[in-house]
């Protein structure tokens, strides 16, 4: 019988009175693509963490290869064959890429660092990759999706016999997705353990052969996943009834729960727009109850376009107008006080501040309301975070919990409710659901419904076709920097939406499995 590449029986870890897991045992086979799936919150975060070393268990043990082992950190757990690629990317932006790829590993000469060795080596990794990038240049110059992919490099290039994917394709354009998968495929032949986490389902059923779900941190399912139709494994996710999920689905887009009335006046006009070297020429009109999205490649311009809006990004032509007055480029703080907010795509990065807590997070943009004669006023304080923390769902111990002790899935609900509690006109929403499960995303399309039936202007970024067609009332879609085509809510299909993205080279998700397996077949093993 084949020896387990990585074992976990009976596996306890708490937080205060949280129990984030609870008795989970999880087998990973060699040469398996092992989903791991639950809403946020169901553990799926805690267990990577477990055996990536950066949480240690309560209860139970880890065997790596069949030893038992308990890591002290990340770098322990890297040099025993356990690589992790996580949905935020883990970079060092000022680094060059061939720092970033050999971190921790550098190859030296003389004892010191062998520069033109690392930068070749490097070179080889991404080129086997399919990735053309200066491996001289610093990491935060790249795009999100460029960054992932040098997150891949680094992962496959530790010579690991786990590795683990925490949402890898959260930030890749399609043809990145299809090297992605080939470099699955590859390593899956060469007998290497991958855990794989996402909540793309077409995604799961295209690479992955056994999965594990995981809800309130307990294991409720593992088997093979040819075996299990998607609504019994959304229903498993959920904790719902088969029948419930298929007669109301996992999400309430589609179920227009507002009306928009198409003769009043214009909330946001944002008019032939340019941003030199970002947009060329967008326009985007939002009236009051309405959402709007925008579509379109990476690199097409969307996140580009709400920064120009919002004043983070200069504007060098075009204007902005809210309710008919005129908003200044390139001044944020104008544009908040005018009514205009924006929650970020890298909630990371642009959004939450980890270790202070749900309500400092909350209050941060709403302090200047919050506060008398420079002292803020603790009851309006606490009064807010009581009333968006149960409003928005956000599970945590009590607004005192730290912000990065929550799950992808809460940390977004806390920066969407930081956004609300200064009540805008207008919300500017990029990819409001990436990387968060389906009972989240549902959640999450509810309250954008619901701000919309109070009258909010929305302007929703998303990658993903089924968001796109099911919520916005229009959708605007861009390419190369320029708003090419507009549909009304009748018109808005995933064919006219696919239409406007082939004229830009964007092949279906069948094209981009066939490109997969095409490029796994002509692979030669290493």
């Amino acid at each position: 019988m084949t020896q387990q590449a990585l074992q976990m029986h009976g596996a306890t870890k708490r937080f205060g009175g949280t129990l984030a897991l609870d008795d989970v045992t999880f087998e990973l086979q060699p040469g398996s693509v092992h989903a791991l799936i639950g809403e946020n919150g169901a553990g799926k975060s805690t267990l990577i963490k477990v055996l990536t070393g950066v949480y240690q268990l309560d209860e139970g043990e880890v065997r790596l290869r069949g030893e038992p082992v308990a890591f002290a950190n990340p770098a322990e757990a890297q040099r025993a064959g356990i690589s992790t690629i996580y949905q935020e990317v883990n970079l060092i932006p000022l680094r060059s890429v061939a720092a970033n790829i050999f971190m921790g590993r550098e190859p030296t000469r003389f004892g010191l660092v062998d520069k033109r060795r690392m930068e070749r080596e490097a070179a080889e990794h991404l080129d086997r990759l399919g990735i053309e990038v200066d491996v001289r240049r610093p990491v935060g110059s790249l795009g999100l999706g460029a960054q992932q992919m040098v997150a891949l490099a680094r992962a496959v290039s530790t010579a690991a016999d786990v590795v683990i994917m925490d949402e890898p394709t959260s930030s890749l354009e399609p043809r990145e997705v299809a090297t992605l998968f080939s470099v699955i495929e590859r390593l899956h032949q060469q007998g290497i353990a991958i855990i794989y986490v996402s909540h793309r389902l077409d995604e799961l059923y295209a690479v992955c052969d056994t999965v594990t779900v995981l809800r309130d941190g307990r294991r409720v399912h593992t088997g093979p996943l040819a075996d299990l139709p998607r609504l019994e494994l959304v229903s498993m996710m959920l904790g719902r009834d088969v029948g419930e999920v298929r007669a109301h689905g996992a999400t309430t887009f589609g179920e227009r729960a507002h009306e928009v009335d198409e003769s009043a006046p214009l909330l946001l006009e944002a008019d032939h727009l340019r941003s030199r070297g970002r947009i060329e020429d967008v326009t985007v009109q939002i009236r009051p109850g309405e959402i709007v999205g925008l579509a379109g490649l990476l690199g097409s311009g969307r996140s580009e376009t709400a920064r120009t809006i919002l004043g983070a990004l200069p504007r060098d032509g075009g204007e902005v107008l809210l309710a008919g007055k005129a908003v200044p480029g390139g001044n944020i703080a104008a544009s908040m006080r005018a009514g205009i907010s924006m929650l970020a795509e890298d909630r990371k990065t642009d959004g939450i501040i980890p270790h202070l807590s749900i309500r400092d997070n909350i209050c941060l943009a709403a302090l200047p309301t919050l506060s008398s004669a420079g002292l803020v006023n603790r009851d309006k304080q606490d009064a807010v975070v009581r009333d968006l923390m149960e409003r928005l769902r956000i599970k945590a111990s009590g607004p005192d919990q730290k912000v990065v002790e929550l799950s992808g899935g809460n940390q977004q609900k806390v920066l969407l409710a930081r956004w609300l509690a200064t009540h805008p006109k207008v919300l500017l929403l990029d990819e409001p659901t990436r990387g968060i499960d389906v009972g989240a995303k549902a959640e999450v399309q509810a309250l954008i419904e619901e701000l919309a039936r109070d009258g909010l202007g929305v302007l929703l970024i998303s990658s993903e076709l089924e968001e796109l067609v099911d919520g916005p009332d229009r959708v605007v879609v861009l390419r190369d920097g320029r708003s090419v085509l507009e549909l009304d809510e009748e018109e808005v299909t995933a064919e006219r939406i696919l239409g406007a993205y082939a004229a830009a080279g964007e092949p279906t998700f069948e094209e981009i499995i066939e490109e997969a397996a095409v490029a796994s077949d002509t692979e030669e093993p290493r």
